[in-house]
């Protein structure tokens, strides 16, 4: 029996050396008041969303078909978006000449890879990525083809756009009639989506 005693001490007390470890010690910014130390922490923000209920099941399609729509032109936006600012960049400093050179080459290479993509869009893929566009360069559609391509050409784009039920001049108002796009957005930058 003192054996086997003697055998289980070290078992015992073993574990308890091994997990005995020093105090992790945290450095905060601190406050005193009336003698009372108070730490200061900063919190990550926290963005909350509303969640939808819907009254019918139409509105449910209504809403599921507009988050497969999003989901869709989406990623085309946010690289109209990076693709603007590169060339913005690129275009700085160089002659006019240049810069229209410049245009024509980004012009056909954006032809060449995304072309049949997005002629295959519907008509309301097509009316969301007008304002997803306007979201990420802060420019409506008809200010970006003015910049790039002068006002004749914008004002010819407009015109036959507005045959077809579009409006490159329409704002994007992520509070007002897009709200749900934006909340769709967020959603998507936020993984949730």
């Amino acid at each position: 029996m003192k054996r086997l005693l003697i055998l289980l001490i070290p078992f015992i007390f073993l574990p308890s050396v091994i997990l005995a470890q020093e105090p992790e010690v945290i450095v905060l910014k601190a406050t005193v008041i009336d003698g009372d130390t108070l730490p200061q922490v900063y919190l990550p923000e926290v963005h909350i969303l509303s969640f939808s209920v819907f009254r019918t099941p139409a509105e449910q399609r209504r809403f599921d078909r507009l988050v497969r729509n999003v989901k869709k032109v989406y990623p085309y936006a946010r690289l109209a978006g990076l693709k603007l600012k590169e060339y913005d960049a690129m275009m700085a400093g160089l002659s006019e000449k240049e810069q229209k050179k410049l245009y024509k080459q980004a012009e056909q290479e954006l032809k060449d890879e995304f072309g049949n993509e997005l002629k295959a869009l519907t008509f309301t893929q097509g009316k969301i990525l007008l304002k997803l566009v306007d979201r990420e360069t802060g420019n409506p559609t008809f200010q970006i083809v003015r910049d790039l391509r002068g006002s004749f050409v914008a004002f010819f784009w407009q015109n036959l756009s507005r045959i077809f039920g579009y409006n490159l001049k329409e704002k994007y108002e992520p509070l007002g009639k897009d709200r749900d796009i934006e909340t769709i957005v967020q959603m998507i930058e936020r993984g949730i989506l």
